[in-house]
């Protein structure tokens, strides 16, 4: 006669990296030791192939800080040994992104508004709030001279076409624009001139490809460039505080702390300085 299989519960416990599997099946007595290998051969290989979480830091940084974070970064790696990965774009898109959980770090935000929504949100830490440096705003003319442009008030000439903005509801130095223009009585007269972009890096792509005549723009973006640059009166519009603080959810937290010692420190602020911010 053939003889029936016996069948049994048995539970499989495996153990693979730091997670711990657990799997409970029913199969004969003659089958258990074929399934238990079967099932552990396929769940090491499933764990062999789970990628470790990344070891760099990721800072969700203002368009602004495009050429002074590249040399912040730098530094900060040949001190701590710390890769860190940038992410620009305009301070309103960046902390809409890190409401809806981008897998960001460290936020460095262009003002203090949208730092300060994300700490009430519990988005960001608020004990690492903190305003690391005071934008400056200047513009750009890369033509120079030939443009007719010596001053603000030259943009209302005729030979101006195009006049790149930063989006005012996007980016803090595109709402320091309208307020400049405003406050100087040019509002009326350039409005028709103004086209907007997504943040002031772009802003100066525009001017720098020659689709428009001058770009508002940080001064940290243009003071090594040639052509014209011409710093505005920071009596014109309110002061571009910019904030950095912590995400919640990072699972960097010791190396974001890091890089904030590093900004706020002697070396960042001397950083910091050179490209054209001040210091708060």
């Amino acid at each position: 006669m053939r003889e029936e299989p016996c069948y049994v519960n048995t539970t499989i416990e495996i153990v693979a990296s730091t997670r711990r599997y657990t799997i409970s099946v029913t199969v004969s007595i003659r089958r258990r030791r074929a399934y238990c290998t079967a099932i552990a051969v396929a769940l090491l290989s499933c764990c062999s192939t789970q990628t470790e979480p990344s070891s760099k830091l990721t800072v969700a940084a203002a368009a602004n800080l495009t050429d002074v974070f590249a040399d912040v970064g730098r530094v900060f790696r040949a001190k701590t040994g710390v890769e860190v990965i940038f992410s620009y774009g305009a301070t309103a898109q960046l902390a809409q992104q890190i409401n809806n959980g981008a897998p960001f770090d460290l936020f460095a935000a262009a003002d203090t508004e949208h730092v300060d929504s994300l700490v009430s949100k519990r988005k960001v830490t608020a004990d690492s709030r903190a305003v690391y440096a005071l934008g400056q705003l200047a513009l750009w003319i890369p033509s120079g001279e030939g443009s007719g442009i010596r001053e603000v008030k030259d943009l209302a000439g005729p030979k101006v076409r195009f006049i790149a903005v930063a989006q005012p509801e996007l980016a803090p130095y595109g709402q320091a624009t309208i307020e400049v223009l405003k406050n100087a009585g040019l509002w009326k007269t350039v409005q028709p001139k103004v086209v907007y972009a997504n943040n002031i890096s772009q802003a100066k792509q525009m001017a720098a490809t020659g689709n428009a005549d001058a770009a508002f723009t940080a001064y940290s973006l243009v003071l090594q460039d040639g052509g014209t640059v011409l710093k505005i009166d920071p009596h014109l519009y309110h002061p571009i505080e910019q904030a950095l603080a912590i995400i919640a959810s990072s699972a960097q937290i010791e190396k974001a702390k890091q890089f904030r010692s590093f900004l706020l420190g002697p070396e960042g602020r001397t950083i910091l300085a050179k490209s054209g911010y001040l210091l708060p």
